[in-house]
């Protein structure tokens, strides 16, 4: 996962590969066509026309897809297709698209701040306030977004600017039985065979700048669109992927893989099953909660069959061993060094200590954070912490309570009531609940404790009852209290704004504790991972930072490979495979229409001849993570050849580990994109748009 900045540095094996355009062109993160990819803010994304038309992934609209749906009109089930711009949706208050206009290396300032203080906690302080303060001077101008980034655990430090677009608009969607055709049991899983696209489109004032929805707001008129390829896509052919792949472990500790795969990943993935249950067991009374929570469970679901994957993975790999023999022989090596890999050494020590810390209390950490997470609690959480950091000035209040915060908080406010119901909203809550009461007693909360007044059920049902009465599932009242202060919350009889206020404390303790951590790490983990760097220079090995949300490049080749039982798997997928796993049951519910025009051989001459079919998806050898759902895959000469929007199963451990071998991409080819707008779910007026008109 390359940052764009060292492109150059591999032309070499890139152009081997088949990239037919200059390295140094996909270094220029404005220019063509590394300046028509964008981020969603959790997915990728990339503008398709010069009228701000933007593909993504289904999966990365699914919230917008839900938000706009009702169990009468389902749009989840059904699709969605704007024939005119009038007819566009807005995809939610909290939706973004963030446009790249810039990188600054800050290192030398956000260093220097570190380095001028000795304690833990001061450092993270320091940290905090020079990020503060970089962000405040390059937001200066109206319309940008602006975030620190840093790279090998603090060795590098970057600030990123980007046109932060607020009127982002579905524009059409598959039906779900195309767009996330075999669900969760097709996930992770070759072959494949979804339609996983989607399009937004985004929007801005009459000025061409970044405003909040408007129906007066233009079609945003992005400098650089992708082009759809014009060539067949092929085995052997050369792809990338430019994208914001959110977080990889490669570089962790052995001790800090061995608590995850020990304990976070079984302890969550069996709580998110649970919350699974409990949600679909409750939707089967109410279909409208199945609607509301349907975005949630889908997370869930995900999530769960990651780790799940991962955990399968890690033990057929032997990961464990793996990460301690890598470890091992760094430390060797550092040892060897004397003076020069000392300190390196010291860190190391120091980084394990402070993973040891963080295990104690984990158990504890996870459910008091989730209790506080979701629904009511949450939105009385944010309201009275954002209350206590009003008092202070803007330039002291904790990230993500700042003046700059507010729009996003008040757009999720604002978009709760399409995604919460006050029966299920209880249930969860008397899901953590039980969970908390569980917890050995030198690991409760005080303030928690006082306020439930007990550990029996009578204890959870009093606390229950309580919250109930809250009036915070009322959008109007969560947003009436946006600007209240302090003093004003404090004097509420709301039970949810009590609850906060009386846990508010804890929090506050808790993530005290967490930024004295923090500030240890910050010294500790960039000279470790120096001493990591220097070894796999001495021995030739590529050196990149793990993933952490900002731009990155991985390529290769559309490449088949072998199951781990010797089957071998074809590259492609095509029409016929849809149909054949069609049940006519979700998942594989593939639409009447869509059977009918596979029957008829209607490729609407987007069959590859070498396949003697329509592809639907493809498998290519490059490095991807979560993030990178919806990133555009281009072919050598830059052009949109699909989407990636998953990994196959022996893959999912790779964010630890990777294996060159066996790792692939899953990709939605651009043919069958096309095709379904063409045949099955007509949109010819996006046909027209995207530049390839449907054929007669």
């Amino acid at each position: 996962m390359w940052v764009p900045q060292q492109l150059p540095e591999i032309s070499a094996p890139l152009k081997k590969a088949g990239l037919k355009l200059n390295a140094k062109q996909l270094a220029d993160l404005t220019g063509d066509p590394m300046g028509a990819v964008v981020s969603l803010g959790g997915c990728t994304a990339s503008f398709v026309s010069p009228r701000g038309l933007v593909v993504t992934n289904h999966h990365c609209a699914y919230g917008a897809i839900q938000l706009n749906s009702t169990a009468q009109k389902n749009l989840m089930r059904d699709g969605f297709n704007a024939a005119t711009p009038g007819e566009e949706l807005s995809a939610g208050p909290a939706s973004r698209i963030y446009v790249l206009d810039s990188i600054q290396d800050v290192t030398a300032q956000v260093k220097s701040a570190i380095d001028e203080v000795v304690e833990p906690i001061d450092r993270t302080h320091a940290l905090e306030t020079i990020e503060k303060r970089l962000i405040a001077s390059c937001e200066a101008e109206a319309g940008y977004g602006c975030e620190l980034y840093s790279f090998f655990g603090g060795a590098t430090y970057r600030l990123f600017r980007r046109i932060e677009i607020k009127d982002v608009r579905l524009v059409y969607a598959p039906p779900g039985s195309v767009g996330n055709y075999g669900g969760e049991v097709d996930n992770w899983m070759w072959p494949r065979h979804t339609g996983d696209f989607s399009f937004y489109r985004a929007y801005v004032g009459k000025d061409g700048k970044p405003a909040e929805y408007s129906k007066d707001n233009v079609p945003y008129q992005p400098k650089r669109y992708l082009k759809l390829a014009d060539k067949p896509l092929g085995e052997g052919d050369f792809v990338m992927v430019a994208g914001y792949p959110g977080r990889t472990s490669r570089y962790a500790l052995a001790s800090d893989f061995d608590a995850t795969a020990n304990w976070t990943y079984p302890t969550t993935s069996a709580h998110y099953k649970n919350l699974i249950a409990l949600v679909e067991e409750t939707a089967k009374k109410d279909p409208e909660i199945g609607v509301k929570y349907a975005s949630s469970v889908r997370g869930w679901q995900n999530t769960m069959k990651n780790y799940d994957g991962q955990l399968e993975g890690f033990k057929r790999i032997g990961a464990a061993q793996k990460k301690r023999a890598d470890e091992e022989a760094v430390l060797a090596w550092l040892r060897t060094r004397g003076a020069q890999g000392a300190p390196a050494l010291a860190a190391h020590d120091k980084l394990v200590t402070l993973g040891e810390s963080a295990i104690a209390h984990r158990q504890r950490d996870f459910v008091f954070g989730q209790l506080r997470r979701g629904g009511a609690i949450s939105a009385a959480s944010q309201l009275y912490r954002f209350a206590l950091e009003r008092d202070k000035p803007d330039a002291e209040r904790e990230p993500g309570y700042q003046q700059r915060d507010l729009p996003s908080v008040k757009a999720w406010l604002e978009q709760m009531d399409r995604r919460y119901d006050p029966r299920m909203d209880r249930e969860l809550q008397a899901y953590w609940l039980r969970e908390y009461v569980k917890l050995p007693a030198g690991e409760r909360v005080a303030e928690l404790d006082r306020w439930l007044g007990g550990s029996d059920e009578k204890a959870i049902k009093r606390g229950l009852d309580k919250l109930a009465k809250t009036k915070l599932g009322s959008g109007k009242e969560r947003l009436a209290l946006l600007d209240a202060s302090r003093a004003s919350l404090d004097k509420s009889k709301d039970p949810a704004i009590q609850f906060a206020k009386a846990l508010m404390p804890a929090a506050l303790r808790l993530e005290q504790d967490a930024k004295i951590i923090e500030g240890e790490t910050l010294t500790a983990r960039p000279a470790y991972l120096q001493g990591v760097i220097d070894y796999r220079k001495s021995k030739k090995q590529s050196v990149y930072p793990d993933a952490n949300s900002t731009l990155r490049i991985t390529f290769g080749n559309v490449k088949a490979y072998t199951k781990l039982d010797g089957s071998k798997q074809a590259a492609f997928t095509k029409l016929e495979e849809v149909a054949a796993k069609a049940t006519g049951q979700a998942p594989f519910d593939a639409p009447a229409n869509l059977l009918e025009a596979i029957a008829d051989k209607r490729y609407g001459g987007l069959a590859d001849k070498r396949l003697k079919s329509v592809p639907v998806n493809f498998l290519s050898d490059l490095d991807i993570t979560g993030g990178n759902s919806g990133s555009p895959v281009l072919d050598g000469e830059g052009k949109l050849v699909g989407l990636a929007f998953d990994g196959n199963w022996e893959s999912v451990s790779s964010n630890w580990l990777f294996d060159p071998t066996m790792t692939r991409m899953i990709s939605v080819d651009q043919r069958y994109m096309r095709w379904i707008m063409q045949e099955v779910s007509p949109a010819p007026q996006l046909l027209t748009e995207l530049g390839v008109p449907a054929k007669k």
